[in-house]
């Protein structure tokens, strides 16, 4: 088989982005590439890479999220493993383990259309708390409309012992993308970049 040739030319990211990707670790050239291919040569204003790593019984898979905020978009890109279990059909030769293969996704949302940016901070010891450390692990959850979660409770009227039908009350709320950062467990850097990420978007949001 001959040399495989790029059959795309992708602009170049950020040195800073693209050293965030590799440090990442999972398959770091397609994600560069499919990140490339989404920005389209666009600015980039700031980022966040979050690798979350799960188990499958016995397998280990990862998920890689890069989030990319431009002058007028959210970028987001995910990339994961899974088994390609056609890959260990009859046409497999014998005794091969199912494949492994790779997908990747990304999405690109104006700016216009992002609803909310919320960090939650999560502060063991709060009695002790260090002004200015924001503590040691963040959730970070971003809305766009995407995805609405609709929660459903029964409506009463207040009156003790009415068992009459009021229908339902309920709240719709969106929860498009939450991301967990945890200094203990991707370190302090990422702690701060998570934070500087959603800082620059809110910002962004109000321009």
């Amino acid at each position: 088989m001959g040399d495989m040739k790029r059959s795309f030319d992708v602009p170049t990211l950020p040195v800073d982005l693209t050293d965030a990707i590799e440090r990442a670790g999972y398959y770091p050239a397609l994600v560069v590439d499919v990140v490339s291919a989404a920005l389209a040569g666009e600015d980039v204003r700031s980022h966040l890479v979050h690798l979350e790593t799960t188990f499958d019984r016995d397998v280990i898979r990862r998920h890689v999220t890069v989030l990319v905020l431009t002058g007028s978009r959210l970028v987001i890109a995910h990339a994961d493993d899974h088994a390609d279990e056609a890959s260990g059909g009859a046409d497999a030769p014998a005794g091969a383990a199912e494949g492994e293969v790779a997908t990747a996704t990304t999405e690109s949302i104006p700016l216009s259309a992002v609803r909310g940016v919320m960090l939650t901070h999560v502060v063991a010891d709060p009695q002790n708390y260090v002004p200015g450390s924001l503590g040691r692990e963040l959730t970070l959850t971003l809305g766009w409309g995407a995805v609405s979660r609709v929660d459903l409770l029964p409506a009463t009227c207040g009156e003790p012992g009415c068992d009459a039908d009021h229908g339902y009350d309920g709240t719709i709320s969106s929860d498009d993308i939450a991301l967990r950062v945890s200094a203990t467990a991707d370190g302090d850097q990422a702690l701060r970049q998570a934070i500087a990420f959603a800082h620059a978007l809110s910002a962004s949001l109000g321009e």
